[in-house]
C-alpha cells in the first residue's frame, strides 16, 4: 500500500469513528438547570461519576444560618471531577471502630453544599432508572458525601442512579436562637442542615433525569443521623412529593442503646433549642447574631468554644410537631420503609460486653427499679462472663422491641409496607474482634464496597454484600426488597414480627422470646 492510499484509509477510519466519538461526548456532557456538566469514568467504564455538583448557593457570610438558596448558573462546561470539601467539622481521621474508610477525609469549608452522582444509564436514549439519595451519619456533627464507603458505583451497576450529598452539621447546621427565629419569616431556626437535605431533593427532582434517573422514583436512605434525617423527612411537609421510599438504617428504635427508644426523642422543642443557642452565644461573649456571622468558622468551632451537641428541632416549619404525633395523625408521607439495626450498635462504648456480674446487677437495679429482679431473672449473670453476654443480649432485645413498637406505630396509619432487618455479621477484624457488627458496619455491605475496606474478607462477606446490595436496589426500584434468587423477606406483620437476619444465614427470624418481649414492652410503655 502506498503512503497516499494508507493516509486515505486512515482518514476513512477516522471519519467512521466520528459518530462514536460524538456519542461518547454527548453521554459525558449533560445539560442541567444551571448549565453544562461533564463527568469522569468510574473504575468501571460503564459508570460515569459527577463529583462536587453544586445544589445550593454557598451558605457563607450573610447566608450563614439561613435556609439554602438556589445555586448560581455557570458558563461553559463544569467539569465535575473532584469531590467538594466537607462541611465544617472536626476531621477525626479515624476513631475505632470507624477507621478511615468510614470517616470524612480531606478539607472542610462552609462552601460545602455539593452532591455526587453515579450513573450507568444510557442518558442519550432517555433512560430513567430508580434513584437512591444517601444521607450520611455522624451525629449531626461530622460526615460527608465523599466518604469512600459511600462510593455509588456498585449500586449503579445494579441499575440505580446514586446520589450522595453534603449538608451542614454542628453549629452551622443546627444552631437555634431567638434572634434567628425572629429574623425568619417562619419564626423558625435551627434546622439548616435538614433544609439542605430538602434543597438537595429539589435539585434531584429538577435535574436527575439528565443523568438517566427517574424523578418519580426516588428512594431516600440514611444511616444513624442520616437515618434520623430520613425519618424526619417522612414527617416534614417540606419534603412532600420529593421521595417515594425510605431506608432507615440504625435510626429510631434501633439505637435504643443511645437512648432513641421512640420517635419522640428525635428532635427537641424550639424553645429548648433556642435556650441552648443563647447559652452558646453567651459563652462566646454574648455576641449578637450579626457578630456571630462575622466570626470565622475556626473561632466558632475552636477547642475553647462551649462544647454543645446540635441537632434537629421541632421548629414549626420543617417539623411542625414531634414525629409520633405526626404519624398518629396519619399526615406523614406514606412511603414503603426498610429499617433495622446492627447486633452490636453500642460496641464502641467502653465496657461493652465486659461488665462484671456485680456491675451488671447494679446497673439493672438503677435502670429498672422495682422491675430489676424480673429483668435479672431473664438475663442471668452469676459470673462475669455471663454478665457480658447478658449485657449484649439485653441491649439487642431492647432495640428489637423498640423498633417493633415504632413499626407498630407506623402501621396504624400507613398503607404501605415496612421491612425490618437485623444485621448480624461482625466485620472480619482479627485485631479488634470486640467490635462485632458495630454501628455502621452494614454500610460496606449494602453499598457492595468491601474493596474500599482492608479486611480479611471471606466468601460469606462477598456473598452477603451481593445479597444486601440486591435487596437495597430492589427496594429502591419497587418498594419491595425481594427478587429472583434472594431469600424471601417478609413485610412487617403485627401478628408475627420477623426481622430479616442479614448474616449467616440470611433468613427471617423472630428475634425476641415472649418473656423478654413482654418485659421490654412494659418497660418502654412507661
Amino acid at each position: 500500500m502506498t503512503r497516499g492510499s494508507l493516509a486515505a484509509a486512515l482518514g476513512l477510519v477516522c471519519l467512521s469513528l466520528l459518530p462514536l466519538l460524538a456519542a461518547a461526548q454527548s453521554a459525558e456532557t449533560l445539560r442541567l438547570e444551571q448549565g453544562l456538566i461533564a463527568g469522569v469514568p468510574g473504575a468501571d467504564d460503564a459508570v460515569r461519576v459527577y463529583k462536587g455538583v453544586p445544589f445550593a448557593a454557598p451558605p457563607v457570610g450573610d447566608l450563614r444560618w439561613r435556609a439554602p438558596r438556589p445555586p448560581a448558573s455557570w458558563q461553559g462546561t463544569h467539569v465535575a471531577d473532584a469531590f467538594a470539601p466537607g462541611c465544617v467539622q472536626h476531621v477525626a481521621g479515624s476513631r475505632p471502630p470507624w477507621t478511615e474508610a468510614f470517616m470524612h477525609q480531606g478539607s472542610t469549608s462552609e462552601d460545602c453544599l455539593y452532591l455526587n452522582v453515579w450513573t450507568a444509564a444510557a442518558t442519550d436514549r432517555g433512560e430513567q432508572r430508580p434513584v437512591l439519595v444517601y444521607i450520611y451519619g455522624g451525629g449531626f456533627s461530622e460526615g460527608s458525601g465523599s466518604v469512600s464507603l459511600y462510593d455509588g458505583e456498585a449500586l449503579a451497576r445494579k441499575g440505580l442512579v446514586v446520589v450522595t450529598i453534603n449538608y451542614r452539621v454542628g453549629v452551622f447546621g443546627f444552631l437555634a436562637h431567638p434572634d434567628l427565629s425572629a429574623e425568619s419569616t417562619r419564626g423558625a431556626s435551627g434546622n439548616y442542615g435538614l433544609l439542605d437535605q430538602v434543597a438537595a431533593l429539589h435539585w434531584v427532582r429538577q435535574n436527575i433525569a439528565a443523568f438517566g434517573g427517574d424523578p418519580g422514583n426516588v428512594t431516600l436512605a440514611g444511616q444513624s443521623a442520616g437515618a434520623i434525617s430520613v425519618y424526619l423527612l417522612t414527617a416534614s411537609p417540606l419534603a412532600e412529593g420529593l421521595f417515594h421510599r425510605a431506608i432507615v438504617q440504625s435510626g429510631p428504635g434501633g439505637l435504643a442503646s443511645f437512648g432513641l427508644t421512640s420517635t419522640r426523642s428525635l428532635a427537641r422543642p424550639l424553645s429548648e433549642a433556642e435556650a441552648a443557642g443563647t447559652e452558646f452565644a453567651e459563652a462566646l461573649g454574648g455576641y449578637s447574631i450579626q457578630a456571630l456571622r462575622a466570626m470565622s468558622a475556626e473561632d466558632l468551632t475552636a477547642t475553647g468554644s462551649p462544647p454543645m451537641r446540635f441537632g434537629p428541632v421541632i421548629d414549626g416549619y420543617f417539623l411542625p410537631d414531634d414525629v409520633s404525633t405526626i404519624y398518629a395523625g396519619g399526615v406523614q408521607h406514606d412511603v414503603p420503609m426498610l429499617t433495622g439495626f446492627n447486633a452490636d450498635e453500642a460496641s464502641a462504648f467502653p465496657g461493652y460486653g465486659k461488665t462484671t456480674a456485680e456491675a451488671f446487677r447494679k446497673t439493672a437495679r438503677a435502670r429498672y427499679g422495682t422491675s430489676a429482679e424480673a429483668f435479672l431473672a431473664l438475663y442471668g449473670a452469676s459470673t462475669d462472663e455471663e454478665a457480658g453476654r447478658a449485657q449484649k443480649a439485653s441491649q439487642r432485645d431492647l432495640a428489637a422491641v423498640a423498633l417493633r413498637r415504632i413499626a407498630r406505630e407506623r402501621a396504624r396509619t400507613a398503607k404501605t409496607d415496612a421491612y425490618l432487618y437485623y444485621f448480624a455479621r461482625g466485620i472480619p477484624w482479627p485485631e479488634r474482634p470486640e467490635f462485632g457488627a458495630f454501628h455502621t458496619a452494614e454500610v460496606p455491605y449494602f453499598f457492595n464496597n468491601l474493596k474500599h475496606l482492608s479486611r480479611p474478607w471471606e466468601a460469606l462477606d462477598r456473598q452477603l454484600a451481593d445479597v444486601m446490595s440486591s435487596y437495597w436496589a430492589n427496594f429502591a426500584a419497587t418498594g419491595n426488597p425481594n427478587g429472583e434468587g434472594l431469600p424471601t423477606w417478609p413485610a412487617y406483620d403485627e401478628q408475627k414480627v420477623r426481622f430479616m437476619n442479614l448474616g449467616d444465614p440470611v433468613e427471617p427470624r423472630v428475634l425476641t422470646d415472649r418473656a423478654r418481649l413482654d418485659f421490654f414492652e412494659a418497660y418502654l410503655a412507661k
